[in-house]
């Protein structure tokens, strides 16, 4: 699916929404939560039966506004809803740490988890997995650690110190890209 899909769906999505009154509740744009499960309808039914799948799905949502159904959803659980959305950030996390390390990863959130120590491993022994998870790392430690240094320092972004660092320099001599040229 090209990632220009993304953005007209991301456009058009705000654009109608902007029109629409709001709630404290309300999701009006793209949410980590419904990747999974778009991705999950994508792969079982194909991309041509998302369109349907949103429409019912939004139909689905008006018919319940109008029948007020919303009152009853106030009786699940915040740990509840907080359960689920750790879930999803999980299976989220774990397809990066693969990407992060340029390492296939399995297809499935529980493959995922069991195949982590095959990824520590292909990590420890392969220099380019190595090279690739500690420049992610690294990353990610900048990000995360740049709000604990003093105020002086922290003038300049967290990102900015990292766009400075140079490309790095693979340890092998016959580097090629991962995509065909």
């Amino acid at each position: 699916m090209p990632a220009e899909l993304g953005l007209v769906t991301g456009i058009v999505g705000g654009l109608v929404v902007g029109l629409l009154p709001g709630s404290k509740l309300q999701v009006s744009g793209p949410a980590a939560g419904l990747t999974v499960l778009v991705y999950e309808a994508v792969t079982e039914f194909g991309l041509g039966t998302l369109g349907p799948i949103v429409l019912a799905a939004g139909l689905l949502q008006v018919v319940l506004g109008v029948a007020r159904f919303g009152r009853w959803f106030r009786a699940i659980s915040v740990s509840v809803v907080q359960g689920m959305l750790a879930g999803i950030g999980l299976v989220i996390v774990l397809g990066q740490v693969y990407a992060m390390a340029d390492t296939e990863q399995p297809g499935t959130a529980l493959a995922k988890i069991a195949g982590l120590p095959g990824l520590a491993a292909e990590i420890a022994t392969n220099t380019e997995a190595l090279t690739a998870f500690g420049l992610g790392a690294g990353t990610v430690a900048v990000l995360l650690l740049w709000p604990k240094l003093p105020a002086a320092v922290r003038l300049v972004p967290a990102p900015s110190p990292r766009s400075a660092w140079p490309p790095p320099s693979p340890p092998w001599p016959d580097c090629r890209p991962p995509w065909p040229m």
